[in-house]
């Protein structure tokens, strides 16, 4: 009887290891066809949906952590969902490229119409400046330290236009966009500080 048990027990732990060996090479190509198309897809995701390609590689990295302890059942039971994730993370970074390409054109159309207005701002602010810089008494109400703080935010003005002009020049429209609406943002408030008349 105990031999009769000790060989059921043998036969079992065969089969079972039979049926391991044959789940080993569907669980290994499944996998590795789907890390394949992960590599397709990291350099976009990594700029255009991070947040998921981290979530992606968390799971494809639990899966292959089965693979090695040789769980190849586990690895199958978790490859469709896998594969969806994978798939899921390509919309969004197809999804996160048309938002982009709306962005740039929108950035586009507004850096035509600041690159324009801005420059025009900080010749009409430096102009001012020079004109209180010779004045033995500023305007009434404007205070030494309040002209000087003026020109330290017109330093930072004209730095943050540079650096517009220099991201238009790049080919970066977002980012020219974005940092000449920041200068125009201080050149307005130059504005109200130096008591700068608009037409």
């Amino acid at each position: 009887m105990k031999i009769s048990n000790f060989l059921l027990a043998a036969c079992a732990a065969t089969l079972l290891m039979t049926g391991c060996a044959k789940n080993a090479g569907p669980a290994k190509d499944t996998l590795d066809k789907i890390h394949s198309s992960l590599e397709d897809v990291k350099a976009d995701a990594a700029k255009y949906a991070p947040d998921g390609l981290k979530g992606v590689e968390s799971q494809y990295d639990r899966l292959k952590a089965s693979l090695d302890a040789k769980d190849y059942d586990n690895v199958l039971a978790g490859t469709p969902s896998l594969q969806k994730a994978v798939d899921s993370l390509k919309d969004a970074v197809d999804s996160g490229k048309e938002h982009a390409k709306a962005a740039a054109v929108a950035a586009k159309t507004e850096w035509e119409s600041l690159s324009v207005d801005v420059p025009k701002m900080v010749a009409a602010i430096q102009s001012r400046v020079d004109e209180l810089s010779k004045k033995k008494h500023l305007p009434l109400g404007m205070s030494k330290d309040e002209f000087e703080g003026s020109k330290s935010v017109f330093d930072s003005m004209k730095s943050t236009w540079a650096d517009a002009s220099k991201a238009a020049d790049e080919g970066h429209p977002v980012e020219a966009s974005n940092k000449a609406k920041t200068a125009k943002g201080m050149g307005e408030e130059l504005y109200d500080r130096l008591k700068i008349k608009t037409a």
